[in-house]
């Protein structure tokens, strides 16, 4: 059965964040526990929470659900379901189990689109080596679908975004531009090859990255996503204490995604991260280099199931890059990282 679901939504995927300064300053009011078998907490906005069960095993939890960003049911559950899981991936964690969570127009959409969104996330959990174990459904306007997600890992082996050194060279597996070529899809605009590539990027699993990853053991890592390349790269140095140096003539964009930006069309979303990144508090977290301006709006454009960037040793930069392009064509590195 055909049905468009993007025309139930204004802001769909990644670009339905609510904004990171808006959220950072909600997150400063709350009163939140502590426990010593939380490794990795709400302190640093990592990807995910680490608990500790005993000295070889933690668990990884994490939560990710958003509104259409594509027109196809089952698409749409395959990008959700490996947006979830991107951020155990991050963590260099194993994906173990997930809940579905679904907000459907019950009355509204014919219940074979539900079906067919639970059937992507369920074949892409699958493709993870996972397992779907229950889930939650509420009847609700505008139909919404993600995972909750449990993973493990051992306490001496996390990746987290708090651990990058002066020197770390910084690599990103995927292109930008996911949000920008949605948006010209919504308008006519965006080339079919175009869009047909976005749409693989998103399905991508990180898992292979993620492996890569734990065999040259970096440290320092988190995944692209609704804040952008520049959002969580801020992240990441605030939660680090660094600055990142970043060279937007090796950022890798998505074909079609700079003509786009040069046309104006560029989402509400890719404003919302530049003011977070321009801020006093934040903007000394960041260099860049050789970034015009429509440059800078591929760098704060949202990415919905991005790439991984990770910090890396400059001794392993080269093997890592090899085995990465095996997987993800278009890697490189992008800057490094300072004092």
């Amino acid at each position: 059965m055909m049905f468009d679901l993007l025309k139930t939504v204004e802001y769909g995927g990644c670009s339905a964040k609510i904004a990171a300064d808006v959220l950072e300053q909600l997150l400063d009011n709350l009163n939140i526990s502590r426990s010593a078998n939380i490794l990795v907490g709400n302190d640093t906005c990592d990807d995910a929470a680490v608990y500790k069960i005993n000295e070889h095993q933690a668990i990884i939890f994490t939560t990710d659900f958003f509104p259409p960003v594509c027109s196809d049911a089952y698409t749409f559950g395959q990008i959700a379901a490996a947006n979830a899981m991107s951020d155990v991936y991050a963590m260099g964690g194993q994906v173990l189990m997930a809940l579905n969570l679904i907000m459907f127009p019950s009355k509204d959409i014919p219940l074979e689109i539900l079906s067919e969104i639970l059937r992507g996330g369920q074949d892409k959990v699958t493709e993870a080596g996972a397992f779907i174990v229950g889930g939650h459904t509420i009847d609700d306007p505008i139909p919404k679908y993600g995972l909750a997600v449990v993973g493990l890992i051992d306490p001496e082996q996390i990746i987290t975004n708090a651990t990058a050194h002066k020197g770390d060279a910084l690599i990103l597996t995927k292109p930008l531009g996911i949000g920008t070529i949605s948006a010209g899809h919504r308008l006519n605009l965006t080339q079919t090859e175009h869009y047909e590539q976005s749409l693989a990027l998103m399905k991508q699993l990180n898992k292979d990255a993620c492996q890569v990853m734990k065999k040259y053991q970096v440290k320092t890592a988190t995944d692209i996503t609704g804040f952008g390349l520049l959002g969580h790269a801020i992240k990441l140095a605030k939660a680090s204490q660094v600055t990142i140096n970043i060279d937007a003539d090796k950022v890798p964009f998505i074909d079609g995604a700079m003509e786009l930006v040069e046309q104006g069309c560029i989402p509400g979303a890719s404003f919302r991260n530049q003011k977070y990144v321009e801020a006093d508090d934040s903007k000394h977290y960041i260099n860049l280099q050789n970034a015009s301006y429509e440059k800078r709006m591929l760098l704060y454009d949202a990415q919905t199931s991005g790439g991984m960037l990770m910090c890396v040793e400059q001794g392993k930069v080269s093997d890592i890059l090899r085995e990465l392009r095996e997987f993800y064509p278009t890697t490189a590195v992008i800057g490094e990282v300072n004092a």
